[in-house]
């Protein structure tokens, strides 16, 4: 081997190299061979391969419902908001409908206002203060309200008659107060006991009468409007209802036969009496004069016909008292069970007085007399006694049944035409007006002691 080929280097020397004794060069050494080493997995890196693999599955996931709801493969985009179907257009009719409805509705507000405006100028207040001496001997006061209308513009006024009898049979002063605040002192120029009825006049001029409707509109179900005086302290309030039913015979406290009245359900209370029933043009067609107060019970109102009313009225403005009706000219009293078997007698309707002369006086009914039947039909008191005489016309027969001191008389009798009803004497003085709750006191008083 050639020494300066190899410039002294022998490989196979590991001592032999170039060092500073050749200038400092040390010639590059070859790079070792590197064979493959397997080592273990750490903690560590167990747990950040699966936290990568969680978030890759997320991210999968996430994409792939994202892919699905966005209608991938020809599917339905979910996610996109759908466009609202349009509301269906209302038809003709349904709209005609709807504006009917509010046509109705308005019409009707509209006539109960214009009802009230004409309220205001012909419905009043009827009052009477009595005074009376009560079971202890005390000298009491009372007021009694009710309500009235005008009926012509020179001040006559229709009212019921319960609402002015205290005041007629005590000689009480009656009161008209009007919506304007004025008030007046009103004459009683008649009554009707019978179909309880009376007419007042105060002394005014251009006032404003009520038109008065006819049979033909007091039908079931018309919309009405009574105005009046509830409790006699909520003045000219106006109620709104139907007409429930028609022609009911009612009979009222006064003992004075069943009326033919109309039923409302209309709310209407104590202090209503007299008033009017308006419908829906502003016209009265009824005067309330009684309701159902049971407990438990709603709605049951009740009104005279204006017809009837009416006609009642103008004879009792004419004459003073109804000239057209068939009586016998007596006056009498539903004797109780308990007082009948008490004195020995029948019951039936007890006569407590005979007009002289009149139809009774001829057919030879007397005082005392208890009147059991007419025409066969039983006579129970003297409120079906007054409805059977009704059915009869001035100068009709009957046969009476009389039962008189045990004695039982059939007696002929011939209606004649009703009296003008005698007016009460001299106005008694407030301890003189008495109360008795005694039955015996009371036929003792009136009947001369049995």
């Amino acid at each position: 081997m050639n020494d300066y080929d190899n410039n002294g280097y022998d490989p196979s020397d590991a001592s032999s190299h170039y060092g500073a004794s050749y200038g400092g060069y040390t010639p590059a050494q070859p790079e070792p061979a590197r064979g493959k080493t397997r080592r273990g997995m750490g903690p560590g890196a167990v747990i950040a391969i699966c936290l990568v693999c969680t978030l890759l599955a997320a991210v999968l996931g996430a994409g792939g419902t994202y892919f699905f709801l966005r209608g991938g493969f020809g599917g339905e985009d979910l996610l996109t908001p759908a466009t609202p179907a349009p509301l269906p257009t209302p038809t003709p009719a349904a709209t005609a409908k709807d504006a009917g409805a509010d046509a109705a509705a308005a019409a009707e507000t509209a006539a109960g206002q214009e009802v009230y405006a004409l309220a205001t100028k012909q419905v009043v207040g009827v009052t009477t203060e009595i005074t009376y001496t009560n079971f202890f001997g005390q000298i009491s006061a009372a007021s009694v309200s009710g309500t009235g209308f005008i009926i012509s513009d020179d001040g006559y006024i229709l009212t019921n008659n319960h609402v002015i009898d205290d005041a007629r049979q005590g000689g009480y002063e009656v009161s008209v107060l009007t919506y304007d605040g004025a008030e007046y002192t009103a004459d009683i120029v008649g009554y009707d006991t019978a179909n309880d009825i009376a007419v007042l006049k105060i002394d005014a001029a251009d006032l404003t009468p009520v038109a008065m409707g006819d049979a033909g509109d007091i039908v079931v179900g018309r919309t009405i409007y009574p105005v009046g005086n509830p409790l006699g302290e909520l003045n000219f309030t106006m109620t709104t209802g139907i007409i429930s039913a028609t022609d009911r015979a009612i009979t009222t406290d006064q003992d004075n036969g069943p009326i033919n009245m109309f039923q409302i359900d209309a709310a209407v209370n104590e202090g209503n009496s007299g008033g009017p029933v308006y419908d829906g043009d502003g016209e009265v067609i009824g005067v309330v004069t009684a309701k159902t107060s049971a407990t438990g019970v709603e709605g049951l109102g009740f009104a005279i016909p204006i017809e009837d009313a009416a006609h009642i009225a103008e004879q009792l403005i004419q004459y003073g008292y109804v000239t057209d009706r068939a009586s016998m000219g007596i006056s009498s009293y539903t004797l109780p069970d308990s007082v009948a078997d008490r004195y020995g007698l029948t019951p039936g309707a007890y006569v407590t007085s005979v007009q002289a002369g009149g139809p009774a006086d001829q057919a030879g009914l007397r005082e005392q007399d208890v009147i059991t039947a007419v025409d066969g039909k039983e006579v129970a008191g003297s409120t079906e006694l007054t409805a059977i005489v009704r059915t009869y016309d001035v100068g009709d027969t009957a046969e009476l049944t009389v039962w008189r001191s045990g004695e039982v008389l059939t007696l002929s009798v011939t209606f004649g035409e009703s009296q003008r009803p005698a007016e009460a004497a001299s106005t008694p003085q407030p301890e003189q007006r008495q109360y008795y709750g005694d039955m015996e006191d009371f036929f003792r008083q009136f009947f001369g002691g049995f």
